[in-house]
């Protein structure tokens, strides 16, 4: 297909030679902006020909912006892919279709969760293909998304996005993007688009995101809105308890700018982990 596939990592070792796997024979270009992975992210992707480039992280909307304007991409179209998401041959059929019939310059494709191994119910469309060079990235900390003044359409057939090989690993990870949220919040930053409750589908979200804080409730609704309106009940427990973490995470976003705004800035990171023995000091087994 002429489509360069670009992702952008950090720590995805183990989703790396899957999505690889995934993309081997039908991508005509794979690229990869890494943020100085510790595992084997970048030994994978260059054991299959990936075009690799390692950047410090700023922020999401920073490092897909970067990627845009400064990878070497020939091909005539560009796709958005995490290396947690694996398409199926039904999406790639279409694809396929829409590259040929030249409807539109972007196109949003629904992107179906699973979580725990399990699929959910929610389902997302995200703009993800576009003609290369018509599109850049909201430049916000997280959340990012792709913009274009072309043409859009919407693809039928569904993305699948694998949310996490644990628990543990899915916390850390909203850990550090409610985080990034927090900090936006803090200090005022302009969301992806103008909030607008009666606009496109971007913009009802970020009517939301602004104004969710104001809801009396919102937790409840919130926890029902996942669990009853989008339907992850049909998932049993684990539904039930994605309805539950969907819910905190937006608890721990309100509480860090809450802690923020009592402090009045952001306090330094603590670093987390084991570091390199010091050999300036006695090592003992």
């Amino acid at each position: 297909m002429p489509v360069a596939v670009v992702m952008i990592s950090l720590n995805e070792g183990h989703n790396m030679r899957e999505i690889l796997g995934n993309l081997a024979g039908w991508a005509d270009e794979v690229f990869l902006v890494d943020s100085y992975s510790s595992d084997k992210t970048v030994d994978i992707a260059i054991e299959h020909g990936v075009h690799v480039v390692q950047r410090a992280f700023k922020g999401f909307g920073d490092q897909w912006n970067f990627a845009l304007t400064n990878l070497p991409i020939t091909a005539p179209w560009t796709m958005k892919m995490d290396p947690d998401e694996r398409l199926t041959d039904a999406i790639k059929f279409e694809i396929e279709n829409a590259i040929a019939s030249n409807n539109a310059e972007m196109y949003s494709i629904p992107i179906r969760l699973h979580f725990m191994g399990r699929r959910l119910p929610s389902v997302l469309h995200m703009n993800r293909l576009w003609k290369t060079g018509s599109a850049s990235f909201s430049n916000v900390a997280a959340n990012e998304h792709a913009l274009s003044a072309g043409r859009q359409a919407r693809l039928v057939e569904e993305l699948i996005h694998l949310d996490s090989p644990s628990l543990e690993h899915w916390i850390t990870k909203q850990n550090g993007y409610t985080t990034a949220e927090a900090i936006s919040q803090f200090q005022g930053r302009a969301l992806t688009t103008p909030p607008r409750l009666f606009g496109s589908s971007l913009e009802r979200r970020m009517w939301v995101k602004k104004f969710f804080w104001r809801f009396p409730g919102r937790y409840k609704i919130l926890f029902l809105y996942h669990l009853l309106i989008i339907g992850a009940w049909r998932s049993g427990k684990v539904g039930w308890i994605w309805s539950h973490l969907r819910t905190e995470v937006y608890r721990q976003w309100e509480y860090k700018h809450y802690e923020f705004s009592l402090r009045g800035y952001i306090p330094p990171k603590v670093p987390q982990g084991f570091g390199k023995p010091d050999l300036r000091v006695q090592q003992s087994n």
